[in-house]
């Protein structure tokens, strides 16, 4: 499956299991819990290593936005000229992980943490979370969209715009749902697709075959 490896790539395998450790103990424990003892003992590594590798904690936990971010896969098809299909298939991964990972118990937790933490002056944690997590899943994405309007197959004026588009239709009002207790979707599958099909009959250009004109001529 495509995927954006740009992100997973600035951390070695060691760092990515001691990053997962850290949001294990985040979401099991809250911000008490993430302490460089004690992810030092459940990593089973130094707390000299933690500092070389992430700095301090805020540095931390850049990094474990960062990591939490990569999982939302994109295709990196800079120069590449894409078919409908293919366009099709990585903009249904990116809405799935996108889903999946804005219900998963580690975005909630920190999301919920970050909440927690705001005042008139804003919250330092959400403010990583906005700068290693949200903008660079919206500008991996802007990427994919723009590759399909090179290619010939989306239409739009603003690629922030066209963005913002298929976010809206993927997550709705679902991630503040979550956030105050509802469960998320039990088909990510179907929603994704749903938001797609949606994205592609207000963007698509019907310049090739295939599912994606067959829905825009259906409107």
């Amino acid at each position: 499956m495509p995927a954006d490896t740009a992100a997973s790539a600035k951390f070695t395998p060691r760092q990515s299991a001691v990053l997962a450790e850290a949001l294990r103990l985040l979401v099991e424990g809250g911000d008490k819990a993430l302490t460089t003892s004690g992810l030092a003992r459940a990593a089973n590594c130094s707390k000299e290593s933690l500092y070389k590798w992430f700095g301090d904690r805020d540095g931390l936990l850049a990094a474990m936005i960062s990591f939490q971010q990569s999982k939302v896969r994109t295709a990196d098809r800079s120069g590449e000229r894409l078919s409908v299909e293919a366009l099709r298939d990585h903009l249904e991964i990116f809405a799935r992980d996108l889903l999946e990972v804005l219900a998963g118990d580690v975005s909630l937790a920190l999301n919920r943490l970050a909440i927690g933490q705001s005042s008139r002056d804003g919250s330092k944690l959400g403010k990583l979370l906005l700068e290693h997590g949200r903008r660079e899943i919206d500008r991996r994405a802007r990427g994919l969209i723009e590759a399909g309007k090179r290619s010939g197959l989306l239409r739009f004026n603003d690629a922030d715009d066209a963005y913002h588009t298929l976010y809206g239709l993927v997550v709705s009002d679902l991630h503040v749902r979550m956030l105050l207790g509802e469960l998320g979707l039990k088909d990510n599958t179907a929603q994704a697709h749903k938001a797609v099909d949606a994205f592609l009959i207000l963007h698509g250009t019907n310049k090739d075959s295939g599912e994606a004109p067959r829905a825009s001529a259906a409107r």
